[in-house]
């Protein structure tokens, strides 16, 4: 009946039936009780704890999983999962020192173990770094976790690491420019092989954001192109319309300003239909920016009146402020000199 119970709160955890899971291994627990076997009683707790830990209660988890430790003298099973959920628990409950100590005791247990597996903790160790404001050693876990799952032939798991680790070493300000623009291309060469549109839409995203911070942004608009093609089934369209104002801010920045118009129309009708004003004045005043350096001032000037109201919507200070300054040089081009001293003293 244990192993009955077991094995159908190993199913439940696996399709993500968190509480189903947790009643088996509650009612596998009991059993064990009156079975006269401690190391079956310690399995059953580890199961309920990890269970508990899966479904974001680490407290309730670690509880279980200590019960689950053999006490002094008996032998100790050579594996690192109860390390590794015992340190799952502790990041969970944000103690982020304990739970490096029980990752580090899990990756000494790992060493004969599955290559995803070491990834894995290694993963974890660049979460706990990144919760205690260490991006730096939070990429180089994460780089770890990369290359060790590039072994094990796991492509997506691999190109999660890379993207998770470019943005650590983007954080962290300690890496050279050459040095994360070689990792982000790492990933993307890796992007086709994500069978999960959703996910590589997401990857080629956070790739988009990475080489636009290292100004590159030809590939920045394109990695946000592909993101945008991947997107389409989204139920949630925020994903779309962020997307299109990150395409249009690059196109901007690559002076393509024919191109970056319709992207900067698309995102702030979008943002509109979303009821995002902030993100709505934002993308106003981008297209009033493309207006402006292709000379159409009465574009410029009617974009940036569109994203001062946009920025009063949302209360955002330095928004108006900006609108007022883009204003004030749209209305000087336009001849209109008094009413471009008139917004720049509002800006001021």
């Amino acid at each position: 009946e244990i192993e009955g119970l077991t094995r159908a709160g190993c199913r439940a955890l696996a399709l993500g039936a968190g509480r189903e899971a947790v009643g088996c291994f509650k009612k596998a627990l009991l059993l064990s009780r009156d079975a006269a076997s401690p190391r079956l009683c310690r399995a059953c707790a580890f199961n309920l704890g990890a269970a508990y830990v899966e479904t974001g209660k680490p407290k309730k988890g670690l509880e279980f999983l200590l019960q689950s430790q053999p006490s002094e003298g008996e032998s100790r099973e050579h594996s690192e999962d109860p390390y590794f959920n015992i340190g799952a628990a502790h990041e969970g409950l944000r103690d982020f020192p304990k739970a490096l100590e029980y990752f580090h005791k899990a990756t000494d247990c790992e060493r004969l173990a599955q290559a995803g597996s070491r990834a894995g903790t290694r993963v974890q160790m660049g979460c706990c770094y990144l919760g205690m404001q260490d991006p730096a050693r939070a990429a180089r876990c994460f780089l770890d976790a990369a290359h060790t799952y590039v072994t094990a032939a796991s492509p997506e798991a691999a190109a999660v690491a890379l993207s998770r680790a470019s943005g650590s070493m983007l954080q962290s300000r300690r890496f050279r420019a050459a040095e994360i623009a070689g990792v982000l291309a790492q990933c993307r060469s890796l992007c086709e092989s994500i069978p999960d549109p959703s996910l590589r839409g997401k990857i080629y995203n956070d790739i988009g954001i990475g080489y636009s911070q290292l100004r590159i942004f030809s590939l920045a608009a394109e990695s946000f192109e592909r993101a945008l093609a991947l997107c389409g089934a989204e139920p949630d369209r925020r994903g779309e319309a962020a997307l299109l104002q990150n395409l249009g801010a690059a196109h901007n920045a690559l002076h393509s300003f024919g191109t970056a118009v319709g992207w900067h129309r698309r995102a702030a009708a979008l943002h509109s239909a979303l009821g995002n004003r902030r993100a709505q004045g934002q993308c106003f005043g981008n297209l009033a920016y493309a207006c402006s350096r292709l000379g159409n001032h009465e574009a410029a000037a009617e974009n940036y009146l569109h994203a001062l109201q946009a920025f009063r919507d949302a209360g955002d200070v330095q928004g108006q402020w900006q609108a007022r300054e883009g204003l004030g040089a749209a209305c000087f081009h336009l001849g209109h000199p008094q009413k471009a001293v008139g917004h720049y003293q509002e800006a001021l």
